[in-house]
C-alpha cells in the first residue's frame, strides 16, 4: 500500500496534478517535471535499478530517495482507533546512509541524465497493534499504518562522482584506509567500507597500493575536484 509519505513526494515534485503516475514507455513513473521523469525510492535503490537504465537510455531521470532523520511515533489503540500515545523515535537517519543503498546502484550512477536526490526528512508514523499469528512472539508487535511527510529538512543532490567525495573529510591524510575514514567520520569499519567501495566504484577515488592487510586510497590526481 501506498504511504501518505509517497503520495505527498510525488505531489511536492510534479508539475501538475495530471502529471503523477504517468506511462512512459512500458514503465509508470511517479512524476513528470519539465522534460525529467521522477521515480520517489523509499525501499532499497536495487529495486528500481534496471527500470532506471531503461529509462536512461531516452529521458532524463531524477531519482528520489527520503531517508527518515526523525520521526514521530503516533500509536493508536487498534487499527483506525483512537490515538494512545506520541513520542520521539530516537532513531535518526544520517545522510551517509545513502550509501547502504548506493552499493547496489553503483552499476547506474553516474549517469550523465541521472540525478540522484537524497531528502533528510521529519515524518509521522501511525502504528497500531499486530495481531498477526506469526507476530505474536514479538513483545512490541506493532502494525505500521501509514508515515506522512512532516518536513523536508535538507536536500543533497548528487549528479556526478565528486559529489560523494564531498562527504568525505578533506583533512584525511594521504592515502587513507577505511580505518582512517571510519575513525574520521566517527562510523563503524562496515559504513566505511561501503563508503568507499561506492567511491572507487564511481570513479570517485583510486585504490593506489596497500599498508599491511589494508587497501589504500587517494583521490585521482591526489585532487577530489578531479572525481
Amino acid at each position: 500500500m501506498e504511504t501518505s509519505l509517497h503520495r505527498e513526494l510525488k505531489q511536492l515534485y510534479a508539475d501538475s496534478p495530471d502529471d503523477v503516475e504517468v506511462r512512459v514507455g512500458s514503465f509508470r513513473v511517479d512524476a513528470i517535471a519539465g522534460d525529467e521523469l521522477i521515480e520517489i525510492q523509499h525501499a532499497g535503490l536495487a529495486a528500481i535499478r534496471d527500470k532506471i537504465q531503461r529509462l536512461l537510455r531516452k529521458h532524463q531521470v531524477r531519482v528520489v530517495k527520503p531517508i527518515v532523520a526523525s520521526k514521530l511515533l503516533v500509536k493508536r489503540k487498534s487499527r483506525r482507533g483512537k490515538v494512545v500515545e506520541r513520542r520521539k523515535s530516537p532513531k535518526r537517519g544520517r545522510l551517509l546512509d545513502l550509501f547502504d543503498d548506493l552499493v547496489h546502484f553503483t552499476s547506474v550512477f553516474p549517469h550523465p541524465r541521472l540525478t540522484l536526490e537524497i531528502l533528510l526528512v521529519e515524518v509521522e508514523e501511525w502504528r497500531y497493534p499486530g495481531h498477526g499469528r506469526r507476530r505474536r512472539w514479538r513483545r512490541r508487535d506493532f502494525q505500521v499504518e501509514d508515515q506522512k511527510l512532516v518536513s523536508v529538512q535538507t536536500r543533497h543532490v548528487f549528479q556526478k562522482p565528486a559529489d560523494l567525495a564531498k562527504l568525505v573529510p578533506t583533512n584525511l591524510p594521504l592515502p587513507f584506509d577505511t580505518r582512517v575514514l571510519a575513525q574520521s567520520l566517527k562510523i563503524n569499519r562496515g559504513e566505511a567500507q561501503k563508503l568507499v567501495y561506492c567511491l572507487r566504484h564511481t570513479g570517485a577515488v583510486d585504490q593506489v597500493g596497500k599498508r599491511g592487510n589494508a587497501l589504500l586510497y587517494a583521490w585521482p590526481n591526489s585532487r577530489r575536484s578531479a572525481a
